[in-house]
């Protein structure tokens, strides 16, 4: 079974021919109606303006012929107004009870179209021959009413809707519509649709960068704020990979084109937030399957009150079909069924403002209730930029030699400790080169084979074993106890330097962990580095609870440990020694600078590369499901009480006259069950974190 991601009702997938392909996912209607309003929003606002042209005016007019104005022809004059505002402004609801016949199913229509063509019908009966119900009463009001005020709910919820959905609608609005395309030593404006990969792009200061490309020429500060939040310009220059929809700020730049259309990190963003918003939480389970028997169940309770009513309480026939239509329209399913969409639509665009990327409602759940935190320490904690520090000879090669022969081995790596000393290298103008062969050994370093054949290693000390002796120990530990990482290089087996390496705390690493603290989270430092210099990180942060030396089956091992404890535990992690517990984890939560093997991993990703942001994540998190839950409540709530009221239970009170007005109100009261839901959802736009 899938929900109408309009209205939330239950469709049966199995046959249901109301579906529509969007972004590589198919979604499934109860109505013709929801379609329009999800493929062509704009078109289905203009059809529902009109039909409250018609409708409203219509409506006064029989209400001052109902109350005011009295003639013998009173009641023919209201048929054929009843008519127009039944039949064309109401004509939605025919369309939408054809549809649920069509697909053996029931739906909001299904409520509203039985509902107000009893009483319409009723009316019409009586007018047309009066002698088959000498009790007499016509209903056009009432029918006419109902139609026009739930018409007039449905477009303030479509408003509604349209304001939780800005964010999404602003991240559209990124994508520029032209680019202008490098041909020789022209250039030519072509729509953004026919940019092909490896095109050449001009891109002038204070324009939109086309697409996601590689910058060949020139020297800019980029803004990304509207894509990752990063409030702040970054500099980019040659070789620099640049994100479509981010703003060239200052200098001309052309650029390579390597990604279009939907594989874009613009299009994949658009995509995450919009999957999210349509996705699931365990917590709807319960309203899904009451939505899936709701409609049958409210025609089965409307005419059972009616008819109990008729015969044992001795009320006329036109009560008795004001009862039924009072329980047709007052029961409104799409309040549950758009109690969760409507808050993970406004959750997951308020995130993206922020860049922080949910992926599904099911991970937004789970992080409200995370109680464990494991944590990795380079490029997570820290900048995951270390700088070389201290290169030692151990040898009778020099320091510059030591540099090379490590500067070839990483030449292949993408671990920024590798990264940062090929970086070094090549600031001392050497030259380096791909090595012929290049092996990787998780938690213990690289081997690799220079143009000549010899071997090189570079590691940590468990790498090279019983071969370090005491001197190099000594050596590694005063680097180790000054917070420095330190790396043995090695040529054929034997050591010939060690290379130092350190790295600085990110500014927010402090603040996030001690309010992840403060929350009463419990924080675990897992790393892959020496115990001195992960002891050190934990000291500058706070963290008692440090494991150093950790392969990446040890950090998912501690990840099943805390589980198994009872523990929701969240792993945040960035590299591909981190996959495994990301995924193990309750939780995963991916830095967005990291590698793409993190990003598939994490169900969360924190695009702007900050540590404080998991802490957002989990804050919004807890406030996205107390507006579930309130919505929910909210729902079922109005639900249980105002259909016992519209079946009856008033009128020991207010006498059987209460359905003069009850029909009316309960129309009112369904229109307005949809809005509060949505409007409740919208107060999570003004979310901040503290």
């Amino acid at each position: 079974m899938a929900n109408d991601p309009i209205c939330g009702m239950y469709v049966e997938e199995k046959g249901a021919a109301i579906t529509s392909d969007k972004d590589g996912r198919k979604y499934y209607f109860c109505s013709a109606s929801c379609k329009l309003q999800f493929d062509k929003p704009e078109l289905e606002m203009r059809i529902l303006r009109r039909a409250l042209i018609v409708a409203w005016p219509v409506t006064i007019i029989i209400l001052l012929l109902t109350y005011l104005i009295k003639t013998e022809y009173n009641d023919y004059i209201m048929l054929v107004l009843a008519s127009v505002v039944q039949f064309y402004a109401g004509q939605r609801f025919y369309a939408g009870i054809i549809d649920a016949v069509k697909h053996r199913s029931a739906n909001m229509d299904t409520l509203i179209a039985i509902g107000t063509t009893a009483a319409w019908g009723y009316s019409a009966i009586v007018t047309l021959f009066p002698l088959l119900f000498l009790s007499g009463g016509v209903f056009f009001d009432t029918s006419a009413m109902i139609v026009s005020l739930i018409l007039t709910g449905t477009y303030m919820q479509r408003i509604t809707e349209a304001k939780a959905s800005n964010a999404v609608s602003a991240l559209v609005a990124l994508q520029p519509k032209t680019a202008h395309l490098v041909e020789g030593n022209g250039i030519k404006d072509i729509p953004i649709e026919q940019v092909s990969e490896t095109d050449i792009l001009l891109v002038r200061p204070g324009e939109r960068i086309p697409t996601d490309s590689v910058i060949i020429e020139g020297e800019s500060s980029i803004y990304e704020s509207a894509v990752t939040g990063e409030s702040m310009p970054i500099t980019k220059k040659e070789g620099d990979s640049v994100i479509g929809g981010t703003v060239n700020s200052s200098g001309s730049l052309k650029v390579k084109v390597v990604r279009v259309g939907g594989n874009t990190v613009l299009a994949q963003i658009i995509k995450i937030v919009k999957d999210a918003s349509s996705s699931k939480v365990p917590v709807q389970r319960l309203a899904d399957k009451i939505s899936s028997y709701f409609v049958p169940a409210v025609v089965a309770i409307g005419i059972a009150a009616a008819v109990s009513w008729y015969f044992m309480g001795g009320i006329g026939l036109n009560s008795a079909v004001l009862i039924f239509v009072s329980v047709l329209i007052v029961a409104c399913p799409c309040a549950l069924g758009i109690a969760t969409p409507a808050a993970l639509l406004v959750a997951s665009g308020k995130a993206a403002e922020n860049g922080i990327l949910i992926k599904n409602g099911e991970s937004l759940q789970v992080a409200s209730k995370v109680n464990a935190i494991v944590v990795d320490k380079t490029g997570t904690l820290t900048k995951g930029k270390p700088e070389v520090t201290d290169i030692i000879s151990l040898s009778e090669y020099d320091a510059m030699n030591v540099l090379e022969f490590a500067a070839i081995a990483e030449m292949s790596s993408e671990h920024p400790i590798g990264k940062a000393i090929v970086g070094r290298a090549v600031q001392e103008k050497m030259n380096i080169y791909i090595p012929n062969k290049f092996g990787y050994r998780q938690g213990f370093g690289i081997t690799a084979f220079d143009k000549n054949g010899s071997e090189i290693t570079v590691g940590n000390r468990e790498l090279f074993g019983a071969d370090v002796s005491d001197d190099v120990e000594q050596q590694i530990s005063k680097l180790e106890s000054e917070g420095k990482t330190t790396l043995i290089i090695g040529v054929e087996g034997s050591a010939i330097g060690l290379i130092a390496l350190s790295d600085t705390l990110k500014k927010d690493s402090k603040k996030a962990i001690g309010a992840f603290q403060k929350d009463g989270i419990e924080v675990w430092l897992v790393t892959g580095d020496n115990a001195r210099v992960a002891e050190s990180v934990g000291r500058q942060l706070g963290i008692a609870n440090v494991i150093s030396q950790a392969k990446p089956e040890q950090k998912m091992e501690k990840v099943v440990e805390l589980q198994k404890s009872g523990k929701i535990v969240a792993m945040i992690g960035d590299g591909i020694n981190d996959a495994p517990a990301l995924t193990k984890a309750d939780l995963g939560i991916a830095i967005g600078a990291g590698t793409e093997v993190a990003l598939q991993a994490g169900g969360i990703i924190l695009m702007k590369n900050s540590m404080y942001d998991a802490y957002v994540t989990l804050e919004l998190s807890r406030r996205t499901m107390a507006k579930i839950r309130q919505n929910l409540f909210w729902a079922f709530g109005y639900n249980a009480v105002l259909i016992p009221i519209a079946a009856g239970a008033l009128i020991p009170v207010f006498t059987i006259g209460i359905y003069g007005v009850l029909p009316m109100l309960a129309a009112f009261a369904m229109a307005f069950s949809s809005v509060t839901v949505v409007s409740n959802s919208l107060l999570l736009s003004r979310f901040k974190a503290h």
